[in-house]
């Protein structure tokens, strides 16, 4: 959203709200302006969008403060992840590796299961050391997938390379 002040702002006239939230109503730019210097204050306009603007007096500085402040919220995603912009969401992975004792299966599965029903999708890898163990890599993360189906859904198709295997999964 574009913050326009004092200058900035081209329109004829304004419909002005004092400091203290006061409407003084539809006067020309070039009162309010004055009005805003005699008070020590900016002449803001939040929206073009109305004929005339709303525009009001704000204490010098505070409205391109609440501008920065408001700009960084957007870039750092906590107003824009509506609009799609925004951090994307942590994924956690979790490594195994293709000739994995059950014990250590059972632990890496509850918390893979415990990820995935806090709501945060788990990327699950099974590394391999050789093409020779690349089939029980694969066989592990099939287990894995039918293991957690309760709790998640595959993102994507189980993907098998040379070195292992990998699926990822979205909470239900």
């Amino acid at each position: 959203m574009a913050v326009f002040i004092n200058e900035q702002i081209r329109a004829s006239e304004v419909d002005l709200t004092g400091i203290r939230g006061e409407k003084l109503g539809i006067v020309s730019t070039k009162e309010a302006l004055a009005m805003a210097r005699s008070a020590g204050a900016d002449l803001v306009c939040t929206s073009l969008m109305s004929s005339p603007p709303p525009c009001s007096l704000m204490a010098k500085g505070k409205a391109k403060a609440a501008a920065q402040k408001e700009s960084s919220a957007v870039r750092k995603g906590d107003a824009g992840r509506a609009a799609g912009k925004g951090s994307k969401e942590k994924v956690k992975e979790l490594r195994f590796t293709a000739h994995i004792e059950e014990h250590d299966y059972d632990t890496k599965l509850r918390q893979a299961d415990k990820h995935l029903r806090s709501g945060k999708p788990v990327q699950l890898v099974v590394k391999a050391s050789g093409a020779k163990e690349a089939a029980a890599a694969k066989t592990v993360i099939e287990r894995l997938v039918a293991d957690l189906k309760e709790a998640g859904v595959k993102d994507t198709g189980i993907q098998t390379g040379g070195k292992g295997s990998q699926v990822k999964l979205n909470p239900r």
